[in-house]
């Protein structure tokens, strides 16, 4: 996002460094700062081919047996991001910061709070079979927190970010402002990047306020919270959801459209949890499932209300689809929404029943409950990336890729709402 000669200056001036960077840490190190950063996105090219040269560099140095005089901190760096970026690379770089018996030796690396912090993140990308990575952690997290008092109080504040959000485990735009604070303070800062990374900052905010107000708005004109009052009013949070799941700056139209699924979503889960009969939600269902305005006579006005923000939302995103990218995805777009509407109806039926389903028949349907098949498919559409026959089946059956992420964000709901109620529960 160019907004301006000095930020064109600036890029170009981190291109060269990127690219020119002699040794492994200092090229490392970068490529570490562009992501924390969120400016990565402005230098695909120039990691790819960084990343490719050092792949090269580790292989060279593993095959004899060595890894240069690199750190703790710079070969966990390394090793980190290149795994996380798909290149092949051995644990065995580890092997000097090992005992004979093939654990890390703790004693040696105790002092090295920042080496330490690395090989925790570089952790989370072993492997099965690598049980040392999957040990260390246990050990890092004890001997930093015993540690963390008499650190200084930068240092300290790093420790805690990266043991409450490693790596892997952030979604770095939400976590810029708070990253670019510690970069300032803590080592092998570069000016250049830290005055390039505020500028693209301010910018990706005001393109991000630009975009809520749009939401908004639509929101505003939609009339559901009005209509549904029992209903979750969250708009902000949905395009959270958005900003999280298309976080590219030049997603900006697609994240606007991908948020008005994703409030349908938690209005459609409010409406089978919150209100209705059992019957009207059968009825509510079968209109979903047959899209077809006249059976919507039937239903109460609320679920009127829904069911034609809906269907007109959805032949909305179908018309812009198909303009940018040549496609009609309304039929892919329907069948989602007749799944996801089922899904939640056998919650209904299940709740009224009394029936307790075992976790198999649980999970079977609460993948689909969760919403995230339907997320998906409008990415799939609204990025219009290879678009095929063969695509398109693949995600009308809901691919593995689909399902992990849903279960995953199944459980961990659940876990929070079982947390939760124990919270609430009298002493």
């Amino acid at each position: 996002m160019a907004t301006g000669s000095n930020h064109g200056s600036l890029k170009n001036i981190i291109r060269k460094e990127l690219l020119d960077a002699e040794s492994p840490e200092m090229c490392m190190t970068m490529i570490n700062a562009l992501q924390n950063l969120v400016v990565d996105y402005h230098f695909q090219e120039e990691i790819t081919i960084a990343l490719t040269r050092q792949s090269r560099a580790i292989v060279e140095t593993s095959g004899r047996g060595d890894n240069g005089a690199l750190d703790l901190y710079d070969v966990s760096l390394c090793f980190r991001l290149l795994r996380q970026q798909g290149y092949h690379v051995s644990a065995d770089v580890f092997n000097k910061f090992m005992d004979k018996d093939g654990k890390f030796k703790m004693s040696s690396t105790k002092e090295d709070v920042r080496g330490m912090l690395s090989l925790y993140e570089a952790a989370d990308f072993g492997i099965e079979g690598e049980d040392s990575l999957e040990n260390v952690k246990v050990l890092i997290v004890k001997q930093l927190h015993t540690s963390l008092e008499t650190m200084e109080h930068d240092l300290a504040k790093l420790v805690e970010y990266t043991l409450e959000c490693p790596s892997q485990k952030r979604l770095p735009r939400f976590m810029t402002k708070q990253y670019m604070e510690l970069y300032e303070k803590i080592g092998r800062k570069n000016d250049v990047l830290l005055e390039f990374a505020k500028m693209d900052f301010n910018t990706v905010q005001a393109l991000h306020k630009k975009e809520l107000v749009q939401v908004l708005r639509w929101w505003e004109d939609l009339g559901l919270a009005e209509e549904l009052e029992f209903a979750r009013n969250q708009p902000v949070k949905w395009f959270t959801w958005s900003m999280a799941t298309l976080s590219e700056p030049r997603l900006s139209k697609e994240r606007i459209e991908l948020t008005k699924p994703i409030a349908l979503i938690y209005m459609m889960d409010d409406i089978f949890d919150v209100y209705g009969t059992l019957d009207e939600l059968v009825h509510f269902a079968q209109t979903i499932n047959k899209w077809d305005l006249k059976e919507m006579e039937r239903l109460p006005d609320k679920m009127k209300k829904l069911c034609k923000a809906l269907f007109e939302t959805t032949d909305a995103i179908s018309f812009y689809v198909f303009k940018e990218h040549g496609w009609n995805p309304l039929d892919s777009l329907r069948n989602a929404w007749t799944s996801l509407s089922n899904s939640f109806l056998v919650e209904a039926k299940w709740f009224a029943s009394g029936h307790l389903p075992d976790t198999r028949e649980y999970l079977n349907n609460a993948i689909i409950s969760t919403g995230v098949h339907v997320v998906f498919v409008h990415i799939f559409f609204l990025l219009g990336e290879s678009i095929t026959k063969q695509s398109l089946q693949l995600m009308d059956q809901i691919p593995s890729q689909v399902y992990i992420v849903a279960t995953i964000l199944r459980l961990w709901d659940d876990l929070g709402s079982a947390k939760f109620s124990l919270c609430q529960k009298p002493n």
